[in-house]
């Protein structure tokens, strides 16, 4: 089974290089995961790469924009079904995935692993023992968060298994799975740590805490802190270890 990588020319803050369109397939069948925004000349890139191989579906991990809006398109290009978890922004899935779904091609399989917290409808897909990971593990760095709680439960979900290799949605390819999710769930539970001391210790607002915990961070990237902290607040808040009213926290 050959994986192939068509990088989005998309690159920024939240998107590292770009998005990474992952091909897989045999010399006969593919499929697309994450054809990423709609842009002619990444489209171009994409079809290159599929050449006169049948695509047997176009897939997506979640619906943000830098993942999703192409698919549409390029599936009724190649005359594949785009399939995901649901609907979202510039995307009407023809078909549904839900946890434990299987899209079968070239003779191999994804089987469907429904990973909330980066966004409600995240999915990673599982290809024997490599996975698809999207957003909810990027290569070389963390990720922004809407839901903790139900990222970290998808974070110990991922560590039970025995990965051999990663592919995410931004940055290069991860060799040593079991060592980065150890470190993404240290990660977090370090800056749920820090962000409790900083709120027992006096700091109220989230701009507050974000000069406390982030105070060594560059100043330009104190607005992605303070969604995090604001993450984290909430996660704290559902624990019972503080009060958050989405502005102040207080100790409990």
């Amino acid at each position: 089974m050959k994986i192939q990588r068509v990088l989005a020319p998309n690159p920024g803050p939240f998107t590292g290089p770009g998005t990474n369109t992952w091909v897989v397939g045999d010399d006969r069948e593919v499929v697309v995961i994450d054809p990423g925004p709609v842009e002619s000349s990444h489209a171009d890139a994409i079809e290159g790469v599929i050449g006169s191989r049948v695509v047997q579906a176009v897939i997506v991990t979640h619906t943000h924009p830098d993942h999703a809006p192409l698919a549409n398109p390029l599936a009724r290009t190649v005359s594949s079904p785009a399939l995901g978890h649901g609907p979202g922004p510039d995307f009407v899935p023809d078909g549904l995935l839900v946890d434990g779904s299987v899209v079968e091609f070239a003779g191999g399989s994804l089987r469907v692993l429904y990973t909330p917290g980066h966004a409600d409808d995240h999915l990673c897909f599982q290809m024997d023992r490599m996975l698809f990971t999207g957003d909810h593990i990027m290569g070389g760095s963390s990720v922004m968060v809407d839901d903790l709680s139900r990222y970290m439960i998808s974070l110990e979900r991922l560590r039970t298994e025995n990965w051999e290799r990663m592919y995410p949605g931004h940055g290069p390819e991860i060799e040593d799975p079991g060592t980065v999710i150890d470190w993404y769930i240290a990660h977090r539970l370090q800056r749920e740590r820090e962000i409790l001391d900083a709120v027992t210790e006096g700091s109220h607002s989230i701009d507050e805490i974000v000069a406390v915990v982030y105070a060594e961070v560059d100043v330009e990237l104190h607005p992605l802190a303070a969604r995090n902290v604001a993450t984290h607040l909430r996660k704290l808040a559902a624990d019972g270890r503080v009060r958050f009213d989405g502005t102040l926290a207080e100790p409990v």
